[in-house]
């Protein structure tokens, strides 16, 4: 199969360049294989203002999945989803903003990690998290994704230290995840305060965009992270929406909304 990744621009360019350029980046997530016609979604989030899309490839055991999101999961599987047909799904489609896969390691490794990657740059996915890789055992699977031309997005927590810190921001590539608070996934009334101080520290330890994540669960909360973080990944309060019904068309709305309030946040 054919690489597809010269048709977007790498993720570390695109996110780069929106910050650069003073905007917010958004970043929704998509369950794969959650609905037949769940690519429409990807579509949709593209017009709708999306800088970047994560597709979240299910698992049967994940570790950091809220409620919502093991929801989508469990769909997702029932329907018969696998890394194999989402990957396929994805190749192809012709979208203008890169990709990124979050997933779990041991979909990564079952079958080689070079494997993997190659699987994912013949789908012309431009990225790649994996919430429970541990940034020390990070350094081989960094080495063959940047191989196939992959970002590996690493992530840092409220807890981590400072020294930490330092060695995430220097491995990862694309962007830094600040994983907002301590928890799983899931919507949130109010944002963890603790978003903004590992924001703020992640942010002087590096020219990387620092994107927040978990619990961003609305417009107002996309506008207020955006004080102080280069941009937001949105992903229980739209697959919330998924698994209530709403079709492509009504998910764009709501991807909308949140570019309305990136674009108009201040800071």
């Amino acid at each position: 199969m054919k690489s597809l990744r010269h048709e977007v621009k790498a993720l570390e360019a695109q996110t780069r360049q929106v910050r650069d350029a003073g905007g917010k980046i958004l970043a929704p997530y998509i369950t794969g294989g959650i609905t037949e016609n769940w690519t429409d979604y990807l579509h949709a989030s593209e017009q709708a203002g999306a800088d970047l899309i994560e597709i979240g490839l299910p698992f049967s055991d994940p570790t950091l999945d809220g409620p919502t999101v093991q929801r989508a999961s469990e769909k997702a599987l029932r329907r018969g989803a696998t890394v194999e047909r989402i990957l396929r799904d994805v190749a192809g489609l012709g979208l203008s903003v890169p990709l990124v896969v979050m997933t779990y390691a041991n979909l990564v490794f079952r079958n080689g990690a070079e494997e993997f990657c190659r699987a994912l740059c013949e789908s012309g996915i431009g990225g790649l998290i994996v919430p429970d890789l541990p940034v020390d055992e990070a350094g081989s699977l960094s080495e063959v994704a940047g191989r196939h031309g992959i970002d590996l997005v690493l992530l840092a927590s409220p807890v981590t230290p400072p020294q930490r810190q330092q060695v995430i921001v220097e491995r990862s590539r694309g962007f830094v995840y600040a994983v907002s608070l301590m928890g799983t996934t899931g919507e949130r009334l109010e944002l963890a305060g603790s978003g903004r101080e590992l924001a703020t520290s992640l942010r002087r330890r590096t020219d990387l965009p620092v994107l927040a994540g978990f619990g961003v669960s609305s417009p107002h909360h996309a506008a207020k992270a955006a004080r102080y973080a280069d941009g937001v990944v949105v992903g229980s309060a739209l697959m919330l929406k998924v698994l209530d019904g709403a079709g492509p068309e009504q998910l764009g709305a709501s991807v909308a909304s949140l570019r309305a309030a990136l674009d108009t946040a201040d800071g």
